[in-house]
């Protein structure tokens, strides 16, 4: 394949999950010899990551949707703000003249539309699966897709979700799951064998609604109250607008039961000392496609409980690689994280099954020989 010029718009700065898989990709491209120029809306800690990967990055000002205004009038405003900065999408899509276009999430949808009018052929990763929405807003949503030449989802969930309204973004859709990468050295077996009326919890992701940390301090509080010695060290920090969330958490943690029992060590990067300081991962979300941080906790041998829920489902299978519980509900994750603590055998198993799947399943050069592929068939359809 020859060496070409590849744009990547992407809606953040951060390094989360979509900003995680984003360097991932990157990379891909730049191993496979492609000039690779990501487009930001601000700086912050995914710049350093992604110049070190061997990208230029240039900051861009861009309307994002954030999920919190999923909305009929939400689209409507980010529709009129895509419109408004299109303009310069195009003028920057002409000056580079890229022989593809990568937009990373759908929440910055003016930029197919600035490819389509700047005849950039465009390739649209959805990490997204907005199944809960209602209907018109999830069409709305999906149908900036249909101006896309292809897409790739991170899940069936998202496959679905997108589907579901729009059936005829089928035929574009290519299913490639995330690639996640090993931890750089051996982590240690749990210190306190997860067993009898001792262990420590690890939850790390963003303090929102959606991750549901709420239920998993519920489910600490259940299991205090009955005499559990259980511990949570929660890891992650707000989006900026949800700092009414941490503050709510930190209050319902701060009830007299659960004193020492819940920490909130902020966002952590490498992630890898809080899994190993830890004896059980819990990812209680109310909306996951894919879920990055528990296949980590697999890599990490650690054993992991999910919410029974979209992406989650496709990755820990349960009573294999983990234990499903019901989304929200605090009880049923409480008994799980009990049938951990009282059945190490079980805990065990859990962890050497998903350890074997995730190293299989969501590697990272299997990843970055697919998304390379994809993207040689959509350049290879130009003449760029």
């Amino acid at each position: 394949m020859s060496a070409k010029t590849i744009v990547v718009a992407h809606p953040s700065p951060d390094l989360y999950g979509s900003d995680l898989q984003l360097l991932e990709s990157v990379a891909a491209m730049v191993d496979a010899g492609h000039r690779v120029l990501v487009v930001i809306p601000e700086s912050g800690p995914l710049v350093p990551r992604l110049e070190g990967e061997g990208a230029e990055v240039r900051i861009v000002p861009m309307p994002v949707l954030r999920k919190s205004a999923l909305s009929p009038l939400g689209l409507v405003r980010l529709a009129f703000e895509s419109l408004v900065a299109l303009i310069s999408q195009i003028r920057l899509l002409r000056d580079v003249r890229p022989a593809a276009l990568y937009v990373n999430t759908v929440t910055i949808p003016g930029w197919i539309l600035g490819a389509k009018a700047a005849r950039v052929p465009v390739l649209c990763h959805v990490h997204e699966a907005e199944d809960a929405a209602r209907r018109v807003v999830r069409t709305g949503l999906a149908a900036p897709l249909l101006l896309a030449d292809h897409i790739v989802v991170n899940s069936n969930a998202s496959r679905l979700a997108l589907t579901d309204v729009l059936p005829r973004l089928e035929p574009k859709i290519d299913r490639i799951y995330n690639g996640v990468p090993m931890p750089p050295g051996p982590i240690a077996a749990t210190a306190s064998d997860a067993c009898g009326d001792h262990a420590k919890l690890v939850l790390i992701g963003r303090l929102s609604p959606r991750k549901g940390i709420d239920t998993a301090i519920d489910a600490v509080r259940i299991l205090r109250l009955d005499g559990h010695q259980v511990e949570l060290d929660i890891c992650g920090s707000t989006f900026p607008g949800y700092e009414w969330f941490e503050a709510d958490l930190r209050k319902k943690a701060s009830e007299k039961c659960l004193t020492d029992a819940v920490s909130f060590s902020g966002y952590v990067s490498p992630i890898w000392p809080a899994l190993e300081r830890g004896d059980i991962s819990l990812v209680p979300s109310r909306a996951e496609p894919f879920g990055n941080t528990a296949v980590e906790a697999q890599l990490a041998g650690r054993p992991v409980i999910v919410s029974r829920i979209q992406g989650l489902v496709e990755i820990v299978e349960d009573g294999v690689t983990g234990l499903h519980f019901e989304a929200g509900n605090a009880h049923d994750l409480a008994e799980k994280i009990l049938a951990l603590m009282t059945e190490p055998s079980l805990a065990a198993k859990l962890s050497r099954n998903a350890q074997r799947a995730a190293q299989l399943n969501f590697g990272v050069d299997r990843y970055r020989k697919e998304i390379v592929s994809t993207l040689g068939r959509l350049m290879g359809n130009t003449n760029a």
